[in-house]
């Protein structure tokens, strides 16, 4: 690192000398000294630019993938100092979205499992918004997502940011369940002034403002208070709220995500034929809850499945990826699982009134416990390989 630091200040150095000398050939030639134009452009600029080539094959002779500075600012610096002003993903500068909108559901496919018809859904609404074909100035895609809980519903919303903004943490998430009380909407658009909490801004305003590419989650959406619906809409027609400090807040590079329970039961209770029979009794309860302006604002209603039991090996897998990769980072302990391990997960993970939900709990309580006993007691050292095998009761974490 010193070595490389050394060549690229003396570079820099011969760089500021030659410009140096340009300018004082440039003086030179416009006072008519000849002598002194003379030695400067044969004499002083031939040395400094053979410093200049002596430095550079110095420097290229470093193999690229053992260097450790630079001597210019690329692309992909620019890139990333505008994505920390803005908020915008790198990969979202540099790459053709394009190439993002061909694999989209491949990419939410391996998150997210047993929803086919959701996932084709939302891949099928964000590429007709990005295609042109629509109103620009509104959200990439508006969706009320319908469905019980544990299916998917926030893991989809998690996958979509992943792909398109290429952090699954670009969601900003608001529980509806706060916002029953007409006085709420303060709470998300800031306080007007002469009022309390005039100077923090709005929830959700901020949260656009300081990251406009992003998935914007209600929670439980059929809670919220009427006064709330008034200010969803305007996000869904024309793509841009004022907030109480009079600023204008540009949503049309974010995608609105809604989620209810509403008509759940019915969803648990289909026996997956008739699907039209079951969209339009989830229809009519809608619009029990909302008003019909409401409704067909939204880009599409996504309708969920229950999870089956036989979805849930495929969805351990996802689960433990993520949790085992993480403690691979952090602690560098390799952790593997048999397949006898992996569908008693499965079994006990899976509910039938909760889906999938019941799975993060069952991976801590029965493996992440034992682990986190075993390496508090020594017995699991960092830098080391585990199995995790399952005799029929519990599940046993031995040294390989």
């Amino acid at each position: 690192w010193q070595k490389e630091k050394e060549l690229i200040d003396k570079l820099n150095a011969e760089g500021e000398k030659l410009e140096a000398a340009k300018t004082k050939l440039e003086l030179a030639e416009n006072e008519s000294d000849l002598g002194a134009a003379s030695r400067i452009k044969y004499g002083e600029i031939p040395e400094i630019e053979q410093n200049i080539a002596e430095y550079r094959r110095q420097i290229n002779m470093i193999p690229a993938d053992k260097r450790l500075l630079r001597d210019e600012v690329t692309a992909d610096d620019i890139a990333s100092v505008v994505s920390r002003w803005t908020g915008i993903p790198v990969d979202r500068l540099k790459e053709s979205e394009t190439k993002k909108l061909s694999h989209l559901e491949d990419d939410l496919h391996k998150r997210v499992i047993g929803q086919n018809r959701a996932v084709e859904s939302v891949a099928n609404a964000i590429r007709r918004s990005r295609a042109g074909i629509g109103d620009q100035r509104r959200p990439i895609g508006s969706f009320l997502f319908l469905g019980p809980t544990g299916v998917g519903k926030t893991e989809l919303a998690k996958s979509l940011a992943a792909s398109l903004f290429d952090d699954e943490r670009a969601i900003t998430r608001v529980d509806m369940s706060e916002y029953m009380e007409k006085h709420a909407v303060s709470r998300l658009i800031g306080s007007p002034p002469g009022y309390v909490g005039y100077e923090q801004g709005g929830q959700l305003t901020e949260a656009v403002r300081r990251r406009p590419y992003s998935i914007i989650l209600f929670d439980e959406i059929e809670k919220a208070h009427q006064d709330v619906f008034n200010v969803l809409l305007q996000v869904l027609d024309d793509g841009r709220l004022t907030d109480g400090q009079g600023r204008t807040v540009n949503f049309s590079n974010t995608v609105i995500i809604m989620t209810s329970n509403i008509g759940s039961q019915y969803i648990q209770e289909w026996d997956g034929n008739n699907f039209d029979t079951l969209e339009n009794t989830l229809q009519k309860e809608l619009t029990v809850h909302f008003r019909p302006e409401f409704i067909n604002r939204i880009d599409d209603i996504v309708i969920f499945d229950r999870i089956k039991e036989e979805d849930m090996k495929h969805i351990v897998e996802v689960q433990l990826e993520s949790m085992l990769a993480e403690i691979e980072k952090s602690k560098g302990i390799k952790i593997t699982l048999t397949s006898n391990a992996k569908e008693a997960l499965a079994k006990e993970g899976y509910d039938e009134a909760f889906g999938a939900r019941p799975l993060k709990r069952v991976i801590q309580k029965r493996i992440l416990n034992k682990l986190a006993r075993q390496i508090i007691d020594g017995v699991v050292t960092e830098k080391s390989e585990v199995a995790v095998d399952y005799d029929g009761e519990n599940f046993a974490i031995k040294m390989k």
